[in-house]
């Protein structure tokens, strides 16, 4: 198969997530031909390219500035340039930057071509253990307890019952004890700098795996990649009845609460599974709703 770069194509390369080693022979010499590298962090990305022995020009990609450099990058394209896209560690767009300029790629009618290779969250369910026969993938864990415990619901509505997710180590630790105050039944799989010299796996239930935790103790450094699968007995299938945010926030504020407070309130309450924006964003419809009567 030729391997030469087609002018005017877009290539999606897989970088190591840890293993320069990882790097495959067709994405260095992709990395080694193209015209422009788009980056989500030119510093890290130096680190690997020069490694690689790749001297390429390298431009940054990252998501806040993705929207306005799409257009530039597509410029490069329609001028027949070859353009690569990396992400720090692992494939492009999986929780990273690259969706905007792969979406504006696609309608602009250029080819977009994929360069496999890692990904932290195959990696981590492949050495899981877990039920793969389906599986749903995440991103990074919620911050907010209401949209914490709206995931949870789904996760035990769903005909799945494995999922991935991200989490930094400085917030590992609370992702476990929430699991563990939430009494979510289900097995956990940490992977900790997968392909690393220091790669190490933390498995069981919650409480379980937070002993391991603690008994490593610095755990909170390095990149965790998440695998939890959802015991049988703990999934339900139960239809209930919705009730909206703005019904809840009424509930509240006939009580003699203004808006601000009762989106407080609403999001104390265990039974409320809208996050903030959702909430605040209800609490508008009913002050536009009230000043057009």
């Amino acid at each position: 198969m030729d391997q030469t770069l087609t002018p005017g194509t877009l290539y999606i390369v897989a970088t190591p997530i840890g293993n320069s080693r990882d790097m495959s022979p067709r994405g260095v010499q992709i990395l080694t031909d193209a015209d422009v590298i788009a980056a989500e962090d030119t510093r890290r990305s130096m680190v690997l390219l020069n490694k690689l022995g790749i001297r390429n020009k390298l431009v940054s990609n990252h998501k806040y500035n993705e929207y306005g450099k799409a257009r530039w990058f597509i410029d490069e394209l329609r001028a027949g340039k070859s353009v690569a896209v990396i992400t720090d560690a692992g494939t492009p767009c999986i929780s990273d930057p690259g969706n905007e300029l792969i979406r504006a790629a696609v309608e602009a009618g250029i080819r977009v071509i994929g360069v496999p290779g890692c990904c932290a969250a195959v990696t981590a369910l492949s050495i899981s253990g877990f039920d793969l026969s389906s599986f749903a993938f995440y991103g990074f864990f919620p911050r907010e307890n209401a949209e914490r415990r709206r995931l949870l619901e789904k996760l035990r509505r769903g005909d799945t019952r494995t999922f991935a997710l991200y989490e930094s180590p400085k917030r590992i630790m609370d992702l476990v004890e929430w699991f563990i105050e939430a009494e979510v039944g289900c097995r956990m799989c940490l992977c900790n700098d997968m392909t690393k010299l220091h790669e190490t796996s933390f498995r069981g239930t919650p409480a379980e795996v937070r002993e391991q935790l603690l008994a490593k103790g610095n755990y909170d450094k390095g990149e965790y990649a998440v695998v939890v699968e959802i015991e049988r007995g703990y999934v339900f299938n139960k239809t209930e009845h919705t009730v909206s945010a703005e019904a809840m926030l009424v509930d509240a504020m006939v009580g003699g609460l203004d808006a601000k407070t009762a989106v407080a309130a609403v999001l104390a309450d265990e039974n409320n599974s809208y996050s903030k924006n959702e909430l605040k964003a209800a609490a508008l419809r009913l002050k536009k709703l009230f000043a057009d009567e």
